[in-house]
């Protein structure tokens, strides 16, 4: 019940503060496992979708952010928590298996999951090429994908910028794919390819960017 409230709460300052336009968002399957497959600009984009629907969503966060004693960061794990973020180490080798590990849990209970398929954020505003992890889980948990598309959140949170500052956003979402015509075909790479395209696809035309069809280098792998 706390985090109920508190998720009601954060959800009416973020849409204060952002002044939100939402389109589609009667999208979203109200049951049953689902995939919001996003579009990834700023550090903030896995905290603004799970306000823009009735249900709740699960997405990753960093463990590093729920640890700590002191009182600042015990309350960052409380928000997070509230928003539906689940901590995960990300830096181990494994750490890729068990993000999805986790996502495949969530989803064979029935609830919806957010990813951005791309990996990490884009720094030059183009959407690139999309990692098969999100085909992977569609196809192993027989779950619909709903393509989701943020624009301006650069503006609200540049790279670079800690804290975020208002500014309009639009969120829009499409119409949810079905990719059951694959059924057990989760281990072939060419149809998880496939698959991957078609939703990086309906993230285009929802989003408008510029397609890049090579990965974005995540920080540590530009370095």
């Amino acid at each position: 019940m706390f985090y109920r409230a508190l998720r009601v709460v954060l959800s009416f300052l973020a849409k204060m503060y952002l002044r939100p336009v939402v389109e589609g968002a009667d999208r979203v399957p109200t049951r049953g496992p689902v995939i919001l497959a996003i579009n990834h600009l700023a550090v903030i984009d896995s905290f603004v979708v799970p306000m823009m629907v009735p249900r709740k969503v699960a997405f990753l966060a960093k463990a590093e952010y729920f640890a700590g004693g002191s009182p600042r960061k015990r309350m960052v794990g409380i928000l997070f928590r509230a928003l539906g973020a689940i901590p995960v180490e990300r830096d181990n080798s494994r750490a890729a298996l068990a993000s999805l590990e986790v996502a495949g849990e969530i989803l064979d209970k029935g609830q919806a999951f957010a990813i951005h398929p791309e990996g990490t954020r884009s720094l030059n505003g183009k959407l690139h090429r999309g990692r098969t992890g999100v085909a992977q889980l569609a196809l192993e948990h027989k779950a619909l994908v709903v393509p989701v598309a943020l624009i301006g959140t650069d503006k609200v949170q540049p790279a670079g910028k800690k804290f975020p500052r208002p500014h309009r956003i639009t969120v829009k979402f499409g119409t949810p794919l079905d990719f059951t015509r694959y059924d057990g075909m989760a281990n072939s790479l060419p149809i998880r390819r496939a698959v991957t395209d078609e939703i990086m696809y309906a993230i285009m035309e929802l989003s408008g960017q510029e397609y890049v069809d090579t990965y974005h280098k995540r920080p540590s792998e530009a370095a």
